[in-house]
This record gives C-alpha cells, sequence and structure tokens, in this order.
C-alpha cells in the first residue's frame, strides 16, 4: 500500500529559450516559454521533494546573474524567478520549513533542478541529498555547462545512490539517462487514481512522449539513449495504467492543480 498522501507541483522560474533546447532537431528559431517544477511529495514516512528549482540570488543579484548566465553561454539568459516562487515560500503558505523536507531527490544536478539546495540548507534543511553516482560523476567533469558545481557542492549530506530503487512504499527512483548521465524520473503511487510518473527532464514536453523526441543537449551526445528512456517511461506507464508528466510544457502544467491545491 502507496504511503503517499498528497503531490504538490510548484513552479519555481519560468525561462524562455529555443525550442530546440527542448526538442532535439526540432522547433529552430521558435522560443517557448518553460516552466521549472519542482515537487513536494507527502508521505506518511515524511516529505520528499523531486527538484528544487534554481538559486534565486544567482537570478536577480545583476552581478551573480551577469556571471552565471553570461550571454556567451548561456544564449537565452536567466530565468525568471520571483521571491515567492523560491521554495521556502512555498514551504511557508503550507505552515512548514525547510527543516520539516526529510528528502530532497535530485533528478539531475543541472542549474534549474539543484539550484535551491543552498537556500534550503541555509533556511535549516538537514534532509539527505540522493543524487546518482554517475550524475555527480559527469557535473563534476566541469564539462556540461549547465552544471554549476556550487549549487551542489557542499550542500548535503549528499546520499550518493546508483540505480533504481524505493524511498518509501510508493515512491520509487526510475532511471532514465540520456539528457544528464544519471539522470533519474520518479515513480508516485497517489492514494486515489492513477500512479503519476515525474518523467524529469527525460521529457520536456509532451511532444518528447508522443513523437519519442529526445530532449536537447544530451550528454555526450546521447540522443539514442534519450529516446531509450522516453520509451521506457511510456511502457511503464502504459503497462501499470500511469500518467506520465514531462517536465517543462506549459499546457500541461495549467491542467494540473493550482497551489496550494494538490494532487491525491
Amino acid at each position: 500500500m502507496t504511503r503517499v498522501n498528497k503531490l504538490w507541483p510548484l513552479l519555481t522560474a519560468t525561462h524562455r529559450y529555443d525550442k530546440t533546447i527542448s526538442t532535439h532537431g526540432r522547433g529552430a528559431g521558435q522560443l517557448i516559454d518553460a516552466p521549472i517544477l519542482a515537487y513536494l511529495i507527502e508521505t506518511s514516512n515524511g516529505r520528499i521533494l523531486y527538484d528544487v528549482g534554481c538559486d534565486h540570488s544567482k537570478i536577480n543579484d545583476p552581478a551573480l546573474c551577469a556571471q552565471y548566465y553570461n550571454p556567451d553561454t548561456f544564449q537565452f539568459g536567466a530565468p525568471v524567478m520571483t521571491g515567492e516562487q523560491r521554495i521556502p515560500a512555498y514551504l511557508a503558505r503550507l505552515g512548514l520549513s525547510a527543516a520539516d523536507i526529510d528528502v530532497v531527490f535530485l533528478g539531475h544536478l543541472h542549474f534549474d533542478h539543484a539550484g535551491g539546495l543552498g537556500e534550503l540548507k541555509r533556511c535549516g534543511c538537514g534532509a539527505e541529498v540522493h543524487v546518482q553516482k554517475d550524475e555527480l560523476a559527469a557535473a563534476m567533469t566541469g564539462k556540461d555547462v549547465a552544471c554549476f558545481a556550487d549549487d551542489f557542492v557542499g550542500h548535503g549530506p549528499l546520499k550518493v545512490t546508483e540505480g533504481e530503487y524505493d524511498l518509501c512504499d510508493g515512491v520509487r527512483a526510475i532511471s532514465t539517462p540520456g539528457h544528464t548521465a544519471g539522470h533519474m524520473s520518479m515513480w508516485i503511487e497517489l492514494p486515489k487514481g492513477p500512479p503519476v510518473l515525474l518523467a524529469g527532464d527525460a521529457a520536456d514536453l509532451m511532444e518528447n512522449l508522443d513523437d519519442e523526441v529526445a530532449p536537447g543537449g544530451c550528454w555526450q551526445g546521447n540522443y539514442d539513449q534519450a529516446i531509450a528512456s522516453i520509451r521506457k517511461l511510456k511502457r511503464l506507464g502504459a503497462s501499470e495504467g500511469a500518467q506520465v508528466w514531462p517536465n517543462h510544457d506549459f499546457a500541461f502544467y495549467r491542467s494540473l492543480p493550482a497551489f496550494p491545491d494538490w494532487c491525491a
């Protein structure tokens, strides 16, 4: 029996960029607005965060923004992130604090998924931070410009994992490499209704799933591996009657309950 009680999608920022960042080889010259999402999962064992969004200070401090989102590296600049979109602000609206988070699970280590770790720690979060061994090793090479090492170095305690595993009854880490070396999706069994598969950046858009199109910018050009991960998610969703949720699709995000409502 699942131990999941509630699931909140959290809009932590918005980023406008060329569609090819989400769909490899498709949509050149077409700008899209992409939600940057995190997910709060309440279980009878504790609270899990899947991803933590961006570092607010790197976006909103002009000097830091110029350093980290240099247009020579980031053609489309920094995301837009308000104070109300910080994870601690969402928690406060639920009567919680960062100290009430028991596990942080990072689907991967890109800036828009791991950047909020430092603020959570400063706000009192002492939770284990789960990250895959292959993901951490690749991020530490410095070869992925979307990884800012100071987003995750020193913001542990890190729990370095390998492969798929259960976080608790009803929550399972699912291996979906391709976009990054150790990318992980998440299986969530809600107390009623169909299970949810958080694709993470294995599938930015419904288009990635429907047409089996790899996301852009896959680690070391592993587009075939990314497509295999998409097919894996689709097979798992079909066999178990689960919904596969894309991660950067505004039309899909707007179909979900608006915070502070939840999925249950």
